[in-house]
């Protein structure tokens, strides 16, 4: 008997520690809980965020008529919209009307949104994203891996186009590509570029572009 005795006094004693030091008060979640994240006031949910499907640089990247955006306002889903920029250069949204956004980046377009909806809206928090890019490109042809169009999403230069293409093929004549601008035509020596000599001829392309890469 003594011996049960003592075993009931250590149970007891741990019983007795277990709610003396502490219990989390918050039950852990089970599995397939649905409960959702607490939203601290005032900080836009990230999931929120449109996609920046296009993988532009928001900070640099000019919007042009034709390409498609996303505009997210928080907790105003009736404000969002995915609309394609008019030959106009603008985008139509509820409560401000028409918005200017050819030659702006996503994050000035946000800024504009956002000084425009203060009249409407305490604190609105506005997320921008480009989906497609259909304003810009420029195209490269003959001895490349991947000739082509490309969206222009990004500052790139002559050497940046080759390599997005996917580099030479065999009987590429390195020293006499061409660059087509118009009525322009500009002369690339590749082998001279990499080496450091007339690296003016690496231009940084532009809308409509067309690199020519002879045999």
């Amino acid at each position: 008997m003594p011996r049960f005795a003592s075993i009931r006094l250590m149970l007891l004693g741990v019983v007795c520690s277990f709610f003396l030091f502490g219990q989390d008060a918050t039950p852990a979640p089970t599995e397939g809980s649905t409960t959702p994240p607490v939203q601290q006031e005032g900080v836009a949910d990230e999931r929120l965020a449109p996609s920046n499907a296009a993988g532009v640089d928001p900070n640099s990247y000019r919007i042009g008529a034709g390409d498609v955006i996303n505009i997210r306002v928080w907790r105003e889903p009736e404000l969002s919209l995915q609309q394609g920029v008019r030959p106009d250069g603008r985008l139509t949204m509820q409560l401000i009307g028409d918005i200017e956004v050819v030659d702006k980046t996503p994050n000035e377009i946000v800024t504009a949104i956002t000084d425009k909806l203060k009249e409407f809206i305490v604190n609105p928090s506005v997320m921008v994203a480009v989906t497609q890019v259909r304003s810009k490109k420029y195209t490269i042809t003959g001895e490349v891996g991947r000739p082509g169009s490309y969206p222009l999403l990004a500052p790139t230069t002559v050497l940046d186009a080759l390599t997005n293409s996917g580099g030479f093929r065999d009987f590429a004549n390195k020293k006499k590509i061409t660059i087509i601008r118009g009525e322009e035509r500009l002369k690339f020596n590749y082998n001279d570029v990499i080496k450091g000599k007339n690296r003016e001829q690496n231009i940084e392309l532009r809308d409509g572009d067309l690199i020519v890469v002879p045999d």
